[in-house]
């Protein structure tokens, strides 16, 4: 294949501040996948400000507006996109070719050290079945999803050395590195694929507890899913209204859904408080299934009361981190000259809480999951019926399952967050997810 047939993709380095303390990078034109990242982790290292970087890939295949958050084309987040493209189109042909194109694949990669800064909520550090719709260095066609391409990677260094147009933020060089400084481009895009991760996180709480609730027939646990998921309409009113950088008004009815989910948060942290109380009054790690069914109701059953109770905990934090995120927004455009310093110290303060509940829910799903289930006293020396071999098996094998859904503990990764545009301007914030 000539190189007259590889794509170039245009990379932008953004800061969020002025800085000086960027490496020189001695690339000159076109980067590798692996040169890129390499270059990522240095200027994560060295900077004194967060940087990322965005990429610009022909979009191979849209995806269901339910999978992400859209957005209009009037929003914020695609009047900073476009006027990043418009301030570098005149000088660098490859982001000419993505102003001319109508369907766009922006690919923001946050390092490890700044995702740290963000809070283990922004993502959990696991694998994402998403990721297979993603591409990084190979380009894939849109019909038949197969290898087409590699990628060029160009750095946009021209444009971010020279005026930028009017309204866009300002661009400079530092230490021999072009970067361009975009802190409400990267504030926003933070924010929705926050929000988006949490939302689908809700969404599959959600769908858990209908199921679990359909075998249990409890009216005051459908009270409770009922209460947490009649929040989404506010949030989500919300949630548009701050990107547009309107204020939110008690109107929006924010206020009792905080309420809400600041009730159901403490309920998930009162149950999870006697679950280890029970699991602390467990001796040598053995227990017998009633004495487990008295401490965790149902927990025997396929479903079952506290596999309910666990999956409200999680629709609660859910929520919880999708408000935790708004209010960061709201705090980061209240000081305008500095906005990401404002978003990461509400987001690490609060979150802070939230992880300690998560955790704490984990680490009890942890330890159920490794208990060994005895036979009824007096079983010991007595041949047992095949109904009750069945029975404890099918209990023990319930309870490994609990340990499955836990994200084994990792440092925190790189967090990738994809935006598509649209022939109509439109965006599609797909959730913030780990490569």
């Amino acid at each position: 294949m000539s190189n007259s047939d590889t794509p170039a993709v245009p990379v932008w380095t953004l800061s969020t501040a002025e800085t000086s303390s960027i490496p020189a990078v001695a690339d000159e034109g076109a980067l590798t996948p692996e040169r890129l990242a390499e270059l990522r982790t240095a200027l994560a290292s060295f900077s004194s400000v967060p940087l990322v970087t965005l990429e610009a890939h022909p979009l191979p295949k849209r995806r269901s507006r339910a999978t992400g958050l859209p957005l209009d084309a009037l929003s914020p987040l695609a009047q900073e996109l476009s006027r990043l493209v418009a301030a570098n189109a005149k000088n660098v042909s490859a982001v000419a070719q993505v102003a001319e194109s109508g369907e766009v694949l922006y690919r923001m990669l946050v390092p490890a050290k700044v995702a740290a800064q963000l809070g283990k909520g922004l993502v959990k550090p696991m694998a994402s079945k998403a990721i297979a719709n993603g591409v990084y260095g190979t380009m894939v066609d849109a019909a038949t999803n197969v290898a087409v391409a590699k990628a060029t990677l160009v750095p946009v260094e021209k444009a971010a050395a020279g005026t930028p147009a009017a309204g866009t933020a300002a661009g400079g060089i530092a230490a021999g590195a072009a970067f361009t400084v975009a802190a409400p481009l990267v504030l926003m895009a933070i924010a929705v694929a926050a929000s988006a991760y949490a939302d689908q996180q809700r969404q599959k709480a959600i769908e858990h507890i209908a199921d679990l609730l359909e075998k249990l027939n409890d009216d005051k646990l459908e009270q409770e899913r009922s209460e947490l998921d009649g929040c989404r309409d506010a949030i989500d009113k919300a949630t548009a209204l701050l990107l547009d950088r309107g204020k939110v008004g008690a109107s929006l009815g924010l206020d009792s859904a905080v309420h809400a989910i600041s009730t159901a948060t403490q309920k998930a942290a009162r149950r999870v408080q006697k679950w280890e109380d029970a699991l602390g009054a467990i001796v040598n790690n053995r227990v017998e299934v009633p004495d487990l069914e008295a401490a965790f109701r149902g927990i025997s059953k396929e479903g079952g009361e506290f596999r309910t109770h666990v999956e409200l905990a999680a629709l609660a934090i859910a929520l919880k981190r999708r408000v935790v995120v708004l209010q960061g927004v709201e705090a980061g455009q209240s000081d305008p000259d500095n906005p990401f310093e404002n978003f990461v110290r509400s987001l690490r303060a609060d979150h802070q809480r939230i992880d300690e509940l998560e955790t704490r829910v984990d680490n009890v799903l942890l330890r159920l999951s490794t208990l060994e289930l005895r036979p009824p006293q007096g079983r010991i020396d007595k041949v047992m019926t095949r109904g009750q071999v069945d029975g404890l098996l099918g209990t023990s094998y319930r309870l490994r399952a609990l340990g499955e859904g836990v994200a084994a503990a990792a440092p925190t990764a790189e967090v990738v967050i994809e935006i598509e545009k649209h022939s109509d301007g439109t965006l599609l914030v797909l959730p913030a997810h780990t490569p």
